[in-house]
């Protein structure tokens, strides 16, 4: 089941590509979190989705507002990711147990082994304000991230 606007976002700890633990509980009280799951790196339409919040990154990371990115792809596959299109913020690796954030999200596809490409806007009291799901071959529109930022 996914997770719903109004209910408290399920708290998580991953490593982001460079093997240092990211915990969704740490930004509480301090900043509004962006997560966005996504399905594979290297993927046409993943790559081309993140590309357009790093091109437009002082939106979704500031001193109000962290931006986490989640998929079932190693920690190693991160890395190399990040590095060749120049992402400078955290991609986590929900890599094992396998898909498991996604799962407590409503967004994990056990079939495919993949993260469906869902958003959730969480506020600094850790309650989800906005969320989207949508198929992995369906991109989001980033427009509606920055009018649910806006909201807050």
């Amino acid at each position: 089941m996914t997770i719903t606007v109004g209910q408290e976002a399920p708290d998580f700890e991953l490593a982001n590509q460079f093997g240092e633990k990211v915990s969704l509980s740490s930004f509480r009280g301090k900043k509004n979190v962006v997560v966005v799951f996504f399905p594979f790196a290297f993927t046409g339409t993943c790559t081309g989705e993140l590309c357009a919040l790093r091109d437009d990154l002082s939106v979704f990371q500031n001193d109000d507002v962290q931006l986490l990115a989640i998929s079932c792809d190693a920690m190693f596959t991160q890395k190399v990711f990040a590095e060749k299109e120049g992402y400078e913020f955290p991609l986590l690796s929900d890599f094992w147990p396998h898909g498991a954030v996604a799962q407590k999200y409503g967004v994990f596809n056990a079939e495919r082994g993949l993260a469906l490409r869902g958003t959730f806007v969480i506020d600094k009291s850790g309650i989800v304000r906005w969320s989207v799901v949508n198929s992995p071959a369906e991109a989001r529109n980033l427009a509606d991230y920055k009018s649910a930022l806006a909201s807050l």
